[in-house]
């Protein structure tokens, strides 16, 4: 019987708690039709309850320890445990439909995970799975909270997000130094963006790399030198202050301002 270790370098930990598994692998089932990729299936915890659930199950994974163990466990997925990393996958070779995402995510890349996944937001309605928990709760803050930031905001302009659950160290071989969480992105109805999208995500990027700055101060850098900041009262609010609509509001008022540097 083949086995599988834990990889440092690839972040892996193994859920082990079966229960946590099943309750993640349900976390999908608000899209009940559409098929899943599951994102570094290790072990196949996780994957063996997203059969048990009939779902149309894809796996990526880059381990060849990991790929090996599951083509021995599991042989209904013949074809279909894919040797790629996530972050460079083509979905288009994969898919012509929407698609679902859900994994026990390495926690180094989880933010460019859900980034990748934003690029995708018209194919992928939802995804799930689990995080460090303080990544989960930068995701889900609101407006106002020390932990809204790019992350916040970028995902909540196309997606609903849930934090689900909670989940201790110990339910992972080797235990993280960390805890977990679980989470749910729903795209939301959103169709467009009523301002300059590539300037919207310049704005608010630039307007939270320098947090503790009035946006007056920080959104400088987008404008030519020549270019006196109007004087509104949204510039003098901090980035936690605003949410998606004031984004929207400040790339419109910065636009017309920032022709030939953007």
């Amino acid at each position: 019987m083949l086995s599988v270790k834990p990889k440092k370098n690839l972040g892996q930990h193994f859920l082990k708690d079966e229960e946590i598994a099943r309750k993640i692998a349900s976390t999908i089932d608000v899209c009940p039709q559409l098929p899943v990729l599951e994102v570094g299936p290790g072990t196949g915890m996780l994957t063996r309850f997203l059969l048990e659930n009939q779902r149309d199950v894809t796996t990526v994974e880059i381990d060849r320890e990991s790929i090996a163990y599951l083509n021995e466990h599991f042989p209904s997925l013949s074809g279909k445990i894919l040797r790629q990393n996530f972050l460079k996958m083509d979905f288009s070779q994969f898919y012509r439909e929407p698609f679902c995402v859900i994994g026990n995510y390495p926690y180094n890349i989880s933010s460019q995970i859900f980034f990748k996944v934003l690029d995708h937001k018209e194919q992928i309605p939802c995804c799930t799975g689990m995080i460090q928990k303080e990544v989960a709760e930068r995701m889900a803050a609101a407006p106002g909270n020390k932990t809204y930031g790019i992350l916040s905001v970028l995902l909540q302009t196309w997606y609903d997000i849930e934090y689900l659950f909670t989940v201790s160290e110990q339910a992972f071989i080797p235990p993280p130094k960390v805890k977990s969480a679980v989470v749910r992105l729903t795209r939301n109805h959103r169709k467009a963006l009523n301002c300059n999208e590539k300037l919207f995500k310049s704005v608010v990027k630039t307007g939270f790399n320098q947090r503790r700055k009035m946006l007056r101060n920080s959104l400088k850098s987008l404008l030519p030198e020549d270019s006196p900041l109007p004087d509104d009262p949204m510039l003098n609010k901090r980035p936690e202050q605003l949410g998606i609509e004031q984004f929207e509001y400040l790339t419109n008022l910065l636009e017309p301002l920032s022709e030939g540097k953007n």
